[in-house]
């Protein structure tokens, strides 16, 4: 594979060397090998290193409550089931009746953004690793909060990755990641935050913007914001041709997860850059159920509700045990367990519930995901038959 001349151009700009332009380009050729993993990619790989070889079998025994991956157990709603139910028969087809234009036209009279501030993808990990490829390099790092969602910057092209602590109130400290890094090239705040759950106010996005290099990006990744009843959307920003990036995702409120279906909004400058690094596209199942759940009346509303009651029926569990936990906003929290997580999470799969990962910044913290009612009694039955 050979780079195109802008790739080429951005490339050189940002640091990187003839030398390393070979390397880059053997690597983009290689394309599934990159070490970029997505939510569920990573759930797997907890998964596996806390259940042991075949792991992966055991979890999908039908006794199994799976509560890892922060999937939605509402699933596709009945508007998105019934558009899959049309178009699936005319799947032979890219877009039958332009369903990739009538998802780009609903998200940006939705958000109001221009139409080309809009870029379809199936689900928001690909133009997350697109955006680390384009905006970061040896010299301009990828800084993001820790702990934090992902794997940082990659570095497969010698992008280097700046980890910024959370402050006490679990909010991204943007005084310290511009100070930690005065030259990244990617100032990332998932909001609200994976793993946290927390939410980081609109001023503190405004800082970024404020006080970054000219030529680096504020990415925000609002993958989970549809759970939270403070985090401020920046759709705002993005249609006042700000330096941002937002990413949206359906696999979480939408419960699209196995459907693959999110966007990019940008200006399109910014987005024409992300655009050399991979071969985006979404499947018309995902854009035709992205689209009427898009347009289904309260469906966000129902959705956000039951899982508050869902999660505070939880909180109210662990403060009766006395087991602190972060103050979540979205459809998982994070729960301290006073031990190494992983072992607490082994316990709980010899309960039958499996849980998610644990971060090294917090190794003694373990992140579970809001599911049904009946699913989170018995993992309250689990926690209860391990800690008394």
């Amino acid at each position: 594979m050979s780079l195109s001349h802008k790739v080429t151009d951005s490339l050189l700009q940002r640091g990187f060397s003839r030398r390393d332009l070979g390397r880059i380009a053997s690597l983009l050729t290689a394309g599934a090998a990159m070490p970029f993993y997505n939510e569920y990619a990573m759930a797997q790989d907890a998964q596996q290193r806390t259940m042991g070889r075949g792991g992966a079998r055991r979890a999908m025994d039908p006794d199994m409550v799976r509560i890892n991956s922060n999937e939605n157990p509402m699933g596709p709603c009945k508007e998105g089931l019934e558009a899959i139910a049309k178009v699936a028969p005319h799947g032979w087809r890219y877009s039958p009746t332009n369903e990739q234009g009538d998802f780009v036209t609903t998200i940006a009279e939705m958000e109001g953004v221009k139409e080309n501030y809009v870029a379809p993808f199936a689900g928001s990990s690909d133009p997350l690793h697109r955006i680390s490829c384009a905006f970061t390099s040896p010299t301009r790092s990828w800084t993001m909060a820790n702990p934090g969602y992902g794997g940082g910057a990659p570095e497969f092209i010698g992008s280097k990755t700046t980890r910024v602590p959370l402050r006490p109130d679990f909010s991204h400290d943007v005084e310290a990641m511009v100070k930690a890094d005065p030259n990244a090239g990617v100032y990332y705040v998932c909001n609200p935050n994976n793993p946290s759950g927390t939410a980081t106010p609109r001023k503190d996005i405004e800082f970024l913007l404020a006080n970054k290099k000219k030529d680096s990006i504020v990415l925000i990744d609002e993958a989970y914001i549809h759970f939270s009843e403070t985090t401020q959307p920046a759709n705002d920003l993005v249609a006042a041709d700000k330096d941002v990036i937002v990413l949206r995702t359906f696999s979480k409120v939408y419960g699209m997860a196995g459907l693959r279906a999110g966007f990019a909004m940008g200006r399109p400058d910014l987005l024409a850059k992300i655009r050399s690094f991979g071969v985006g596209f979404m499947p018309v199942t995902g854009l035709a159920c992205a689209t009427a759940s898009l347009k289904a009346k309260g469906l966000v509303a129902e959705r956000r509700a039951l899982n508050k009651r869902i999660r505070e029926n939880t909180f109210a569990f662990l403060e009766k045990k006395g087991i602190k936990y972060v103050p979540s906003e979205t459809n998982f929290f994070m729960m301290e367990v006073n031990r190494p997580g992983t072992e607490f999470a082994a316990d709980m799969a010899r309960q039958k519930v499996v849980i998610g990962r644990v971060w090294p910044a917090w190794p003694t913290k373990v992140r579970v995901t809001i599911g049904t009612q009946a699913e989170m009694d018995k993992f309250t039955a689990a926690v209860t038959a391990i800690v008394g």
